[in-house]
């Protein structure tokens, strides 16, 4: 179907922030801290795929007409639902493979309903910034009402959520990510520096205390990348990758042995070196047996671990779940993102699409998620809609006027 003619970032309508809103509740997941109030797992799952029928919903009524825009990213997604409905059928992860094979649909369906306003404006990015730093606000909130609970031993004294049960990863993973896209924002002059100073400040704080490593180097290497893209048509933008190198030389010289202390966190060469435990997961499940149909197609989708211990890696995770075709389908989504993002001319849009494909790319690592709903693929999701191409708008039609109700003058006018 056709896109929407009329799309631009400011006829956007209000109900799609909700939208993704709710698409980011969802994907906040269940299992995590303890919370100050205890929260049943049970409660939490229905909120959350509460939200996520509410999102489907709510798309499907603000665009009744099913007018969507043609998108290889969400098409690459309709082909791993596909496959990972495939593999789930044989019911090898239990009946919950189904339900998270609905859950994926209802996610890929919303994101097929609101691609009628992916437009390359910043709209999405401006939700997606406000929503995560909503989430971001209640876990500043839960530190400051149980300090023992959102920095507890059990995670080494890293920063969780006490209101909502988010773990050291999930905090860091959405502070970056705002941070690297206001950032580029104020480059853009698309923000000012008040707003900014209120975003960035508070989420580098809690980035801080996550002690997550993997969100700071993507968020160090996306924003390299993505103000790498600008520094020759923005002078704005050399002047801050300038200051940043400067900064960052200054860092690493004066605060070395304390920037290596909060890097290692306290643990062992051993343990460093072994990604905290991941590679052992990661030896086993490459190392286990698997028929033809489990090597192409995967056990179907589980809860991203094996054995009892998290993947955490998206691309073992894929395998294991979704087989070689996941991983090939998974693979086309950052490349098709990628390769459009390259050939796209210098702008503000294509610099924050860099940041957020980069980003995954970098996180896909020591982190799962690409194939399954989740904050990864929202995070695509925003990028796809920065690169997409603003649709045409449809001149309104000139009613034609019979011949015999013109003047006599006015048509030896038009013959002149």
């Amino acid at each position: 179907m056709s896109g929407d003619h009329t799309t631009s970032g400011d006829h956007t309508p209000k109900i799609i922030g909700t939208v993704w809103g709710l698409l980011v509740l969802n994907t906040l997941g269940s299992a995590g801290a303890k919370t100050i109030v205890p929260l049943p797992r049970s409660l939490i799952q229905m909120v959350t795929m509460g939200a996520l029928v509410a999102a489907f919903a709510l798309a499907l009524v603000v665009n009744v007409r099913l007018r969507v825009r043609p998108s290889a990213f969400v098409f690459l997604l309709t082909l791993l639902l596909v496959s990972s409905v495939f593999s789930s059928v044989h019911l090898e992860s239990g009946f919950g493979a189904l339900f998270r094979c609905v859950r994926l649909a209802l996610f890929v369906g919303t994101l097929w309903l609101v691609s009628r306003w992916w437009d390359g404006s910043l709209t999405f990015v401006r939700h997606h910034i406000r929503m995560y730093l909503a989430v971001l606000g209640t876990v500043a909130a839960g530190a400051v009402l149980s300090p023992g609970a959102a920095l507890p031993d059990l995670y080494g004294g890293r920063l969780v959520g006490a209101l909502w049960p988010l773990t050291p990863p999930q905090i860091g993973q959405y502070a970056a990510v705002i941070i690297g896209l206001t950032v580029l924002l104020v480059l853009g002059r698309r923000t000012d520096r008040t707003s900014a100073v209120v975003v960035i400040v508070p989420s580098l704080v809690l980035l801080a205390l996550t002690h997550t490593r993997t969100a700071t180097l993507g968020l160090l290497i996306g924003l390299c990348l993505a103000i790498g893209s600008l520094v020759l048509n923005s002078g704005a933008a050399r002047r801050f990758f300038a200051w940043a190198v400067l900064s960052a030389t200054v860092a690493a010289v004066g605060f070395a042995s304390a920037l290596q202390t909060w890097f290692l966190r306290g643990q062992s060469q051993e343990n460093f070196s072994s990604l905290t435990g991941r590679a052992k997961v990661w030896h086993a499940l490459l190392a286990a047996p698997r028929s033809t149909t489990e090597y192409l197609f995967g056990a179907g989708l589980g809860d991203k671990s094996f054995g009892g211990l998290p993947i955490d890696n998206s691309w073992l995770a894929v395998f294991n779940e979704q087989g070689v075709i996941g991983v090939i389908l998974v693979a086309a989504v950052i490349i098709v993102l990628g390769g459009v993002a390259l050939l796209r001319p210098p702008s503000l849009q294509r610099a924050c699409a860099i940041f957020l494909i980069s980003y995954c790319a970098i996180a896909s690592y020591t982190e799962a998620g690409l194939g399954d709903a989740s904050p990864y693929l929202l995070h695509l999701a925003v990028a796809a809609s920065l690169l997409a191409a603003p649709a045409p708008a449809t001149p309104l039609p000139t009613p034609r006027v019979p011949r015999r109700h013109v003047p006599r003058w006015a048509q030896r006018s038009e013959v002149i």
